[in-house]
């Protein structure tokens, strides 16, 4: 515990980067990351079409989202309450299912019969 509570970035201070300060280099590879795991997962998931891969793309974001949020939630006070996971969970799962079908379009354009 004094462990953590040595290492936090809450403590006293905001906890959002302002536009000014942002890591874009960690923005990019982040984004890059999740576009590597969604396409990974609707590979082995023989996904070839833009609705397969918003609905799968949807329910991954979700799932993993909601988990992330409810363990961060759990350990850190980073936010007021449920509104603003709820939110973020909701904003995660819309982006995960435009980028899911964008990557199912694309798997599905060399198979079509």
């Amino acid at each position: 515990m004094n462990f953590m509570n040595e290492h936090t970035t809450a403590a006293g201070k905001a906890v959002m980067r302002g536009d000014d300060q942002m890591i874009w280099l960690a923005l990019i590879a982040g984004n890059l990351l999740w576009g590597f795991v969604l396409s990974y997962v609707l590979v082995k998931s023989n996904v070839s079409s833009a609705g397969g891969g918003a609905s799968t793309g949807a329910v991954l974001s979700l799932l993993i989202s909601a988990a992330i949020h409810c363990m961060n939630y759990a350990f850190m006070d980073l936010s007021v309450g449920y509104t603003a996971m709820a939110v973020d969970v909701v904003a995660s799962t819309v982006v995960g299912a435009v980028i899911g079908a964008i990557i199912g379009g694309y798997l599905g354009m060399g198979k079509k019969a």
